[in-house]
């Protein structure tokens, strides 16, 4: 009696599996293949140590390798974040993107498509090692009608599920860009809210900034090229988002006006108008690198509304979250930091 209702058991949970692996079939396979390549990537990571005595391995970029081990050390010290195995190893990602992040958004309204996940729940955006699948889903949204951003990040988190490692293209970025892109992933290793990907990329992107600042002027001191250099950076980057976020409000307004007397039609060739009369108007704005930032809003014209709903995800909260960091916690942001892990359940 006992082996028959052991054996009725297993059969129940294989047959539960095969329902799971029949109505989850394409998100089954999608999870596989990003697990092959999380592990891919961790297997064929070298330990830090090895990298230091590798001989033929530059001196520059070894000053770059212990620059990200004082980031880390200063997260945990004086910003409150959770100490990880994170970037304990590097992996060499040659010429080639080590992943690609497809996002996608209505072509006449600035709402994106989410996908929805175990345990991270709805996304706006996925993650491909693999470029021939990335590319196979860039023309299915595309054949379903949606504007499409496609872009290589420079790093991501995996929300402690593996150590992450240190990719080689962050070691030519800028001691200024390097310390906000640590931090911004270390944040997300600290602190995910489920189902709000704004909320969560905003929310890095503060911290990865005010925590550079931080961390500059600890390091390197307030009147160091690197710290004057970040603020000069950053001033750039304000006026430029500002303008986008404006622009993405412009862009709403229009598509508000779809049915009301324009039709689809009308609307696309408005659309493109005014896609074409924001990205001229960078040529306009006070930047200091102004033709990195042209040359960068032109992809609007491929991307569409795609592109604009990049900035709504990582840019329209700054002040909202710095209002609070000044006035409520005197820009003490390991205790600010610490009272956001109180309040907000992570992953």
């Amino acid at each position: 009696m006992i082996k028959k209702s052991i054996k009725l058991f297993f059969e129940l949970l294989l047959l539960l599996f095969l329902l799971v692996c029949l109505c989850w079939n394409k998100m089954a396979i999608y999870g596989i293949q990003q697990g092959a390549g999380q592990v891919s990537m961790i297997w064929n990571a070298k330990p830090i140590e090895e990298v230091m005595n590798d001989a033929s391995f530059p001196d520059s970029l070894k000053q770059k390798l212990l620059l990200i081990a004082e980031i880390k050390q200063f997260t945990i010290d004086s910003l409150g974040m959770n100490p990880s195995e994170n970037y304990s190893s590097v992996f060499d990602q040659g010429k080639t993107a080590t992943l690609l992040t497809v996002s996608a958004c209505e072509p006449f309204s600035l709402q994106p498509k989410e996908w929805t996940f175990p345990f991270l729940g709805s996304v706006p955006y996925k993650g491909f090692f693999d470029k021939e699948e990335a590319r196979k889903e860039i023309l299915k949204l595309r054949m379903d009608g949606y504007d499409v951003d496609v872009y290589s990040p420079s790093g991501w988190s995996t929300l402690g599920w593996f150590n992450d490692p240190i990719l080689s293209s962050m070691l030519q970025r800028s001691d200024g860009g390097l310390s906000n892109l640590i931090i911004h992933e270390l944040t997300h290793g600290t602190l995910f809210v489920k189902n709000d990907v704004n909320f969560n990329e905003n929310l890095a992107n503060f911290i990865g900034d005010k925590g550079a600042e931080k961390f500059l002027i600890y390091k390197f001191g307030e009147n160091s090229k690197q710290y004057i250099d970040y603020q000069q950076n950053k001033l750039d980057e304000k006026i430029f988002d500002e303008y986008i976020l404006k622009s993405t409000e412009r862009l709403d307004s229009l598509y508000k006006l779809l049915g009301r007397g324009i039709s689809e039609e009308q609307m696309k060739l408005k659309k493109k108008a005014l896609i074409m009369e924001i990205v001229l108007g960078v040529n306009r704005l006070p930047l200091y690198k102004k033709k990195n930032y042209f040359n960068y809003s032109m992809q609007a014209f491929q991307e569409g509304n795609a592109f604009f709903m990049t900035f709504t995800r990582y840019d329209s909260q700054y002040e909202i979250f710095n209002k609070e960091f000044v006035e409520v916690y005197h820009s003490d942001l390991r205790k600010y930091m610490i009272a956001l892990k109180e309040k907000w359940p992570s992953l």
